[in-house]
């Protein structure tokens, strides 16, 4: 699957996020509110497909949305170059079908053509399923966050490296020079 253009992966088709589609955000925002655990406000994924509409998918069934991977790019303390992920999703009548997965390699090949040094989300320590699918990917646990979600639940930091970067001490990195 390539980052560059629509995808077909058996029924379901990929793709990048348009920006320029209100029915498509209106589909994510249901999808978001309706299926995941933590409320999110419509702000926050705004934010993200708003600035960073190149680093989010969906995967479609026909012209129905059934899910997405929400993330962005920025500095980190000016030494790297992070992504996150910061919202994953799939319709529950889809799941276990292979689609997260297609998303979540979307976006770390996206990340990793603009040369990111390393991937970042959290997840519930008791979401077993995102654990496995993250980690299949090579994501480290990094850090426990405690009471870190509004049910109380603790969540785990888990980071991607990408570039030997990753693997530096912020303080011996020199800072991003300006492009």
């Amino acid at each position: 699957m390539s980052v560059a253009a629509a995808s077909k992966i058996g029924e379901y088709s990929y793709r990048q996020f348009n920006v320029q589609d209100q029915n498509e955000f209106h589909s994510i925002s249901s999808l978001i509110s309706n299926h995941l655990s933590e409320p999110y406000s419509i702000y926050v994924y705004w934010y993200f497909l708003n600035n960073w509409p190149q680093y989010s998918f969906v995967v479609m069934d026909e012209s129905r949305l059934i899910g997405v991977v929400i993330s962005k790019v920025e500095p980190h303390r000016e030494v790297r170059s992070r992504g996150y992920i910061g919202m994953l999703v799939i319709d529950p009548e889809y799941r276990n079908k292979g689609l997260a997965s297609g998303l979540v390699k979307l976006t770390i090949e996206k990340m990793q053509q603009d040369n990111v040094d390393e991937i970042m989300l959290e997840t519930e320590v008791i979401n077993q399923g995102a654990l496995n699918l993250y980690e299949s990917f090579g994501f480290l646990r990094a850090k426990r966050l405690y009471r870190y979600y509004l049910n109380t639940h603790d969540a785990f930091r888990l980071i991607l490296p990408l570039s030997d970067k990753s693997h530096t001490r912020i303080a011996f990195l020199d800072p991003i020079a300006d492009e």
